[in-house]
């Protein structure tokens, strides 16, 4: 029996019997300049990858046009009509809207019949999308996150964009023995325990000369580019963020983790990590880029002020202190001073930062949720959270947003909280006027 892909798997099920030709099928094709004179929406059908800024050929035009919301064919399946109805409210998208779609003729048909059977009225074609390269919008680093065929390419010795500029290592990162990666895993991937970066009694960054022998273990070089992925995504982000600060100079992180390669329905393999020759020295001065990392004196100093943000990678609950959000940190509450920048349900999830498929949600979505916090790209941003892991995430995704002064207070609440004299507050908080 021959496999059905999952769009035409999608199209079917809503009564699509067929995929004709998706210009004859809407009933019109607005160019750009026509859509922003009806004040419309443009929505990227495609893979958020390609919104991002990834050609989908190795010539191909890179990124997305301008303002265009990404709402990819393949989350349709993961999203219920009330969540499809909550993201088309925070894009202030109505029944009457004016929309125009923009990607393969399955992707577009797909969407198109989930916003038909939801009421939309006026959807058509973005008739000369990806056709202006000049015009097209992605992110600065949009390389940093890298999609499962890329990786598998990569792999085969095919010729991709962004490639590697020599020795590259895939690695799963994870918490513990490897137990999930002995079932199954990237082939070709090594394995990290996160224990070998970080450690009791807060779950800090290990000492620089501890990092420096792990990565020497590991074969990783400062001009070694490393591609991490994880079970969770930010269990990967925060052995990424670390190895940057130590001075590996490409860091990347698979966009969705595991799920991403998964859902892809690429090659896995089985069984324990082939073993690694040693790096006889890390190349360079370590750590290489120690302003990624600040110590609670720095962080102290970074609050209220206008041109810095402390900012709070924790649930709402954490952040007003109806919880601490973990079952080893007793007090709850928050450090005065610092600014929400949102995360999850709770201190396990980031859905905040999410699209539906787990990929990172897009930046202008990400930079907009943080200005109403005060939370600016020029600013000396510091993310934090209970001991690292949801900070190092959000810090990836900054930097792919190409924030510039960025870093990971890497105590975070469990150590500021340990210290009495450090201010802390509880209950309702909203954003503040910055002096």
């Amino acid at each position: 029996m021959k496999r059905v892909s999952h769009l035409t798997a999608l199209a079917l099920a809503m009564g699509l019997a067929s995929f004709t030709s998706f210009a004859a099928d809407m009933p019109q094709s607005l160019t750009l300049e026509q859509l922003q004179q009806q004040h419309g929406a443009a929505i990227d059908t495609r893979a958020s990858a390609f919104y991002n800024g990834w050609p989908q050929t190795l010539s191909g035009t890179s990124g997305h046009e301008p303002a265009a919301l990404n709402l990819s064919a393949s989350w349709l399946r993961e999203m219920s009509d009330a969540q499809l109805s909550a993201w088309a409210n925070q894009h202030n998208l109505t029944p009457t809207s004016t929309i125009a779609l923009y990607g393969n003729d399955a992707e577009n048909q797909a969407v198109k019949a989930r916003l038909t059977n939801a009421g939309y009225q006026h959807v058509s074609a973005l008739g000369d999308a990806l056709q202006h390269a000049d015009r097209l919008q992605r992110l600065p680093h949009f390389e940093q996150l890298v999609y499962p065929q890329w990786i598998h390419q990569l792999s085969q010795g095919k010729p991709v964009v962004a490639a590697p500029a020599g020795e590259y290592k895939l690695i799963e990162a994870a918490w513990g023995a490897p137990k999930f990666y002995l079932l199954n895993h990237i082939p070709g991937a090594g394995y990290i325990d996160t224990n070998e970066v970080e450690s009791e009694p807060l779950w800090n960054k290990v000492s620089d000369d501890k990092l420096k022998a792990m990565l020497a273990k590991h074969g990783i070089r400062h001009d070694t580019t490393v591609i991490l992925y994880g079970r969770d995504v930010y269990a990967a982000a925060r052995v990424a963020q670390i190895m940057l600060y130590a001075g590996v100079k490409d860091v990347r992180i698979l966009d969705g983790g595991w799920k991403a390669w998964s859902a892809a329905g690429l090659p896995v393999e089985r069984g324990m990590p082939a073993e690694v020759k040693p790096a006889n020295d890390f190349g360079a001065p370590l750590p290489g880029q120690p302003q990624l990392m600040v110590d609670m004196e720095q962080a102290r100093g970074m609050l209220h002020r206008k041109d810095a943000s402390l900012v709070s990678i924790r649930s709402w609950p954490e952040f007003i202190g109806e919880t601490s959000g973990y079952s080893y940190i007793k007090p709850k509450g928050e450090i005065a001073g610092a600014r929400w920048g949102h995360a999850g349900s709770d201190a396990t999830h980031m859905e905040d930062f999410h699209n539906p498929d787990g990929t990172m949600r897009s930046a202008e979505d990400i930079a907009a949720m943080w200005k109403q916090w005060n939370i600016l790209p020029d600013q000396h941003v510091a993310f934090y959270c209970g001991t690292g892991w949801r900070a190092s995430e959000t810090f990836m995704y900054a930097r792919a947003m190409g924030w510039q002064n960025i870093a990971v207070y890497d105590g975070g609440w469990y150590e500021w909280s340990s210290h009495p004299q450090n201010p802390i507050t509880t209950g309702p908080i909203v954003p503040i006027k910055t002096l």
